[in-house]
């Protein structure tokens, strides 16, 4: 598929749906996952997949806060080209919604509304005795100790962990929208995370309008673009 042809068929396009991953973000500065400088390629006394799991979060609270604060929050990060791309077509009519597996809240910052955050969002955070809300400034207040509440129980980050269920809300909504959608955009994933990858099987509309935007090529999709997003999108 040609840039050309890709225009062509978004400017067609009335119900597109974006689907992202990691690598939405990395073009302002978060760190994607699986790519050789990824998180989950980097040295740690344990693995991130363990680290970021419940049954860690609630045994080694303080190490898991530990490696929280210094990976996965970016507070001075800022939406990029992609981002503002996205929130522009939501703006105009043309996306009815972006499903992102980021917990970074990018998407909203950019002035996206509809967003469907399959992984929750560090934005969120509940303290797991008494339930009370807290923002991201204020859990971070705490840092680099555990955050905890008014009453003393711990503060958990909104953020779906290896062992957990993703947010029913946001499953629904995604899947609506997918299967509305006449155009999907599949952009920065490498659609190995599951159960979050297995989405698109949801959408119903052309084939041909299934593409692929990614800085490497995913086998099995016939559409694709290879690139950076935010000069694609």
């Amino acid at each position: 598929m040609t840039v050309e042809e890709y225009k062509s068929r978004v400017e067609k396009a009335k119900r597109i749906v974006f689907f992202g991953g990691a690598g939405v973000s990395t073009e302002s500065g978060i760190p994607d996952f699986r790519s050789t400088d990824g998180l989950y390629n980097q040295k740690y006394d344990e693995p991130p997949e363990v680290i970021l799991s419940a049954d860690y979060f609630y045994a080694h609270t303080d190490l898991f806060y530990r490696f929280y604060f210094d990976k996965m929050i970016y507070p001075s990060v800022m939406p990029n080209a992609a981002h503002k791309k996205l929130a522009e077509w939501e703006n105009a009519g043309k996306l009815l919604a972006v499903v992102t597996q980021n917990i970074d809240g990018l998407h909203q910052a950019a002035g996206s509304k509809n967003v469907f955050e399959l992984h929750g969002t560090v934005h969120s955070n509940h303290c797991t005795r008494c339930g009370k809300s807290y923002t991201l400034d204020e859990v971070c207040a705490h840092k680099p100790n555990v955050p905890r509440c008014d009453c003393g129980g711990v503060i958990k980050p909104d953020v779906v962990l290896y062992g957990e269920s993703l947010p029913e809300y946001a499953v629904e909504g995604a899947v609506e929208a997918i299967a509305r959608a006449d155009m999907l955009i599949v952009g920065g994933t490498s659609l190995t995370v599951y159960p979050a990858a297995g989405f698109i099987r949801y959408y119903r509309g052309d084939r041909d309008n299934l593409i692929v935007i990614n800085k490497t090529r995913i086998d099995g999709f016939k559409n694709q673009l290879n690139g950076k997003l935010g000069e694609l999108l």
